[in-house]
């Protein structure tokens, strides 16, 4: 039967396909995050958008999304696939050596959180077991929004996922735990108890079946050299596992999760992750749609105080509470606070915990319908919030990595490396190899703090900002070392320093003959074309391997290079040697 383009299915995948087709160029033509454009797309499109207008102009039906319910399966296959790619990075040993952040920092996260929001609303009058749920729930973190931003390594992104993943498991406690507050009853406690033995179960099962079953089954798709088959087998297993977790009773994204960790142990986890990126991609987008769908702009408007009120105060518990604990643990400033900014919204798990507190009677229907709308807000902020908190972390990073002073090595002179990349650390290396002193400076923190910790002596720095030079104590320098990979600050630098210490010795590294010769006229002692050093290096291997002797080739190299350094000269228009080059032997 075909497909009438009347459907509700065809309009509606016509406006989620173009949404990816637009969106995601666009925003990443200006460097936007694209969650915001799919966000945009669903409050534009959606029933509270343009299809409210569909009676009055017939041809919006097929730009709009008619039946937002349809979609939220796709939806929700989008998280699944996010945590199913999560632990395609993973591993079992990974995973035990987070134990203690996870259940550790991510508890105490967590609890916190509802406390203190939970504490805040029993204030304001509401009741306790009403307290508890919308604590629980405004105190979950968006795992769909942030994991992409953060990542899973680092600083920032292993203890940003050991906070998510510790709120990921906790889900089903707290559902059961609303359960027993209800009036009625429920399941209660011992239907928590029975869940946990049976999902316990399950997950054991699928971690033994994992182990002998998928290498075999990957190995088969893989021998038939069908992208095809390989896909719907990485998919079958993806449905499987959330499948048999969430009949058990867990969350199904559990169940994706250990399906990643399991495929991340065989040999075909990079295919996999390949293969299912665009799925996971497209399926993530529809559910930052149905986000968007979420907000009215009517009742956004007319009751906007009291929804930044609550949106501001639920971002500032959590953001205070997340840096505080991050900061006991032995985080910077600068990670703790982009952490805190980044998981300060509430999550789509939180629209989960407040469907079944208001199913359990904890919570009235219209606060319910109330929170979800500051749910949604603060899905679609969660990008500015950690674009936000990534800026303030960069300011708080330079000062935290800025010295004092300029450490003082030791009495007399010193060689001064200006930048520290791959031509920085070699040139240091050398230095160290011949015993003489040196100090390098770089203005990026992060390649300052490994230097450090690989035993470099390195201090952070921006030397293109005013004032630095005289920080450095160019007096008791024996030289200055430009590596930087900017020709023109390069240039400006050679020549500053030169106006300001005329006997001092100035190399610097040049992209080619051209950027070589403006460095000589700017009044570098020595300039060292990177273009000719290969080319010159190139031939003394090939000479060498055709038999010539090393020492007849060494000094036809250097014979070439001196020819080569008298064009560049001539090409400056210099017709003298540069500054302190005559001391040289």
């Amino acid at each position: 039967m075909a497909l009438s383009p009347t459907s509700t299915g065809f309009s509606d995948a016509l406006v989620i396909l173009g949404a990816a087709g637009v969106v995601i160029p666009a925003f990443a033509r200006f460097r936007i995050n694209p969650v915001i454009g799919f966000i945009l797309v669903g409050l534009i499109a959606g029933p509270a958008g343009l299809g409210r207008f569909v009676p009055q102009a017939h041809w919006l039906y097929y730009v709009t999304i008619s039946d937002p319910h349809a979609i939220e399966p796709f939806a929700e296959f989008g998280i699944i696939l996010l945590l199913f790619s999560i632990g395609l990075e993973l591993s079992f040993a990974r995973l035990w050596a987070m134990r203690r952040q996870v259940f550790g920092l991510g508890a105490a996260e967590l609890i916190g959180c509802a406390i203190l929001l939970g504490g805040g609303l029993w204030m304001t009058g509401a009741s306790v077991p009403a307290s508890f749920g919308l604590g629980a729930a405004l105190a979950l973190s968006s795992t769909a929004l942030v994991l992409p931003m953060a990542g899973t390594s680092g600083p920032i992104g292993q203890r940003a996922f050991a906070m998510l993943l510790f709120e990921d498991l906790a889900l089903v406690p707290i559902i059961f735990a609303l359960g027993a507050l209800a009036p009625t009853g429920g399941e209660g406690w011992a239907g928590l108890g029975r869940t946990l033995l049976i999902g316990g179960v399950t997950v054991a099962g699928m971690l033994v079946l994992g182990q002998f079953g998928l290498p075999r089954l990957f190995a088969q798709a893989a021998r038939t050299k069908s992208p095809e088959l390989f896909l719907a087998a990485s998919l079958l297993v993806v449905i499987l596992a959330s499948l048999a977790t969430s009949a058990a009773g867990l969350s199904p994204i559990v169940g994706a999760l250990i399906a990643g960790v399991l495929i991340a142990e065989t040999d075909y986890h990079g295919e996999v992750e390949l293969i299912t990126a665009p799925f996971k991609g497209l399926a993530l987008g529809v559910f930052l749609i149905t986000v968007g769908m979420s907000l009215n702009l009517d009742v956004i408007l007319a009751e906007w105080r009291q929804l930044a009120l609550a949106v501001i105060g639920v971002v500032a518990v959590k953001a205070i509470v997340t840096a505080l604990l991050l900061r006991v643990q032995g985080a910077k400033r600068s990670v703790s606070l982009e952490i805190a900014l980044m998981m300060a919204a509430p999550a789509e798990t939180t629209l989960i915990v407040l469907g079944t507190a208001t199913t359990a009677g904890l919570i009235a229907p219209a606060a319910a319908s109330f929170w979800e709308i500051v749910t949604a807000i603060g899905l679609t902020i969660t990008p500015l919030l950690a674009l936000t908190g990534r800026s303030l972390a960069g300011l708080l990073k330079k000062r935290e990595d800025m010295p004092d002073a300029i450490p003082d090595l030791k009495e007399g002179k010193r060689a001064l490396i200006i930048g520290f990349g791959r031509v920085g650390r070699l040139v240091a290396q050398m230095m160290e190899a011949h015993h003489l002193p040196y100090l390098a400076i770089d203005a990026d923190a992060d390649t300052v703090a490994r230097a450090r910790a690989r035993g470099y002596s390195v201090t952070f720095g921006d030397i293109g900002r005013p004032g630095m030079i005289d920080k450095l104590e160019l007096e008791r320098a024996s030289a200055v070392v430009l590596t930087m990979d900017d020709p023109v600050q390069v240039v400006r630098l050679a020549r500053s320093l030169r106006k300001r210490f005329a006997d001092l010795t100035i190399v610097a590294r040049a992209r080619d003959p051209n950027h070589a010769a403006d460095l000589y006229r700017a009044g570098a002692t020595d300039a060292v074309p990177e273009t000719i050093e290969s080319s010159l290096q190139l031939s003394e291997a090939v000479l060498v391997d055709l038999g010539m002797a090393m020492g007849p080739v060494i000094a036809s190299i250097h014979d070439k290079r001196a020819q080569l350094r008298a064009k560049i000269m001539e090409m400056a228009a210099i017709d003298r040697e540069p500054p302190m080059h005559r001391r040289r032997t």
